[in-house]
């Protein structure tokens, strides 16, 4: 990855398009939104496969990631908690949570910070009727 300076920030081209990477939001993505994005989204990405692996069939997930930083250690993340809604018909919180922490071993970019940022996660399950 090649990263070019520009005005206020960076610029990438990566294969799915250009990234624009700024620490004022009108200029670009913030580091810390990629950083946050990048860990829930990995999360998300291996929670899914193995519930497809699994055959437990949901009808949405959404992800939501709460962010504390620490403005005495140059805004530092400290903590990120993700919180899977996941919406479908007779899910099993049980096994949920539990193909859960198989993703959260499998996840490259969660493995790649918990020993430096705190990485909770929660499950909401939002029943459908039939």
């Amino acid at each position: 990855m090649k990263l070019h300076l520009k005005e206020h920030g960076f610029r990438t081209k990566l294969d799915f398009g250009q990234l624009e990477i700024s620490g004022d939001e009108e200029f670009g993505f913030r580091p810390y939104q990629l950083m946050v994005a990048s860990i829930a989204s990995c999360s998300g990405s291996v929670f899914r496969k193995i519930l497809q692996k699994q055959r437990i069939d949901i009808q949405d997930m959404q992800i939501n990631a709460e962010i504390e930083r620490n403005k005495a250690e140059a805004n530092r993340i400290e903590k990120i908690v993700l919180t899977f809604i996941i919406k479908g018909s007779r899910l099993d919180a049980d096994k949920l949570y539990k193909n859960l922490h198989v993703a959260r071993k499998n996840c490259s970019m969660v493995r790649s910070v918990e020993d430096s940022i705190e990485i909770v996660e929660k499950i909401e399950i939002i029943e459908l009727s039939r």
